[in-house]
């Protein structure tokens, strides 16, 4: 059963004034970033874009959660056109974006808070996601006296303690130690099994990629378009040894094949140009 619907979406941003790009040698006051997304995500299915920087993938997942809006084209939830945030949908950001004044608990309240569950309910459902994350005995921390990889783990507790139908995350582990970063990998997986929400994810990484997803979306250089999905066939559950098999080598190689090229054209692709700045 599908659950999103991506449908020919472009996004241009209109630049500031007296701000100019140059694209094939020519300046230029707006951007395009996307240029015609087509894609359909299944319920409970684990997706991960892939691309080079500035090929609209982050953008790609503001317009799925209603953040911002494509210049043409629709998104569809369920079968319903999205305009602006769902309360279907969480959302996990790079940096932490935990409130520094509450508590582990208390920043895992707030998303139950918002939809008016009771105050019994909101600790005991906080307390069941602590405990899911490792987290047990930290409900009274601060944001600043825990680690970057246990703010990281109370920023996904608290979208996934909504019940999400539909979770996104933007390059949740990109500010995080190789060690954590694969720890944190193993406990999202393991968590999303048992709930089987719905998860678009994006990241850089090629080895978090195919660790996490059922299907890999890979992003050309800007403007961003869908260049190749790549089925992901290891077998789940799936822990730490994977990655070492020929199989993930396999796909490895092969999400690179699709990527060379693109990232090789972004780094040839146009830069602000203080020629054309006012």
């Amino acid at each position: 059963m599908d659950r999103i619907t991506v449908t020919d979406v472009h996004k241009t941003f209109q630049l500031k004034p007296g701000q100019f790009v140059t694209i094939d040698g020519q300046p230029s006051d707006s951007v395009t970033v996307l240029d015609g997304v087509d894609l359909t995500i299944r319920k409970g299915e684990f997706i991960t874009l892939v691309g080079p920087s500035g090929s609209g993938k982050s953008v790609l997942l503001d317009i799925i959660g209603g953040l911002t809006q494509a210049t043409r084209g629709t998104v569809e939830i369920d079968g319903k056109v999205i305009t602006k945030p769902d309360p279907k949908t969480g959302y996990v950001f790079q940096q932490y974006a935990l409130f520094p004044w509450r508590t582990a608990l208390a920043n895992i309240e707030y998303a139950l808070e918002v939809r008016g569950a009771t105050k019994r309910e909101r600790t005991d459902k906080a307390r069941y996601f602590l405990s899911l994350f490792g987290l047990s005995g930290f409900e009274d921390r601060f944001p600043n006296q825990l680690s970057g990889g246990m703010q990281q783990r109370v920023a996904i507790a608290r979208a996934l303690a909504a019940d999400p139908e539909v979770l996104l995350m933007d390059e949740p582990f990109a500010a995080l130690d190789a060690q954590t970063r694969e720890i944190l990998q193993s406990e999202l997986l393991r968590i999303w099994e048992k709930i089987n929400t719905t998860v678009v994810f994006v990241t850089h990484s090629i080895d978090e990629a195919i660790y996490l997803a059922d299907r890999i979306v890979v992003m050309t250089a800007r403007p961003g378009r869908v260049k190749e999905i790549i089925d992901i066939n290891l077998p789940r559950p799936r822990d730490g040894d994977i990655r070492s098999s020929t199989e993930f080598n396999g796909h490895r190689g092969r999400v690179w094949e699709a990527l060379r090229d693109e990232v090789n054209k972004a780094q040839k692709d146009w830069a602000l140009s203080p020629a054309y700045a006012a």
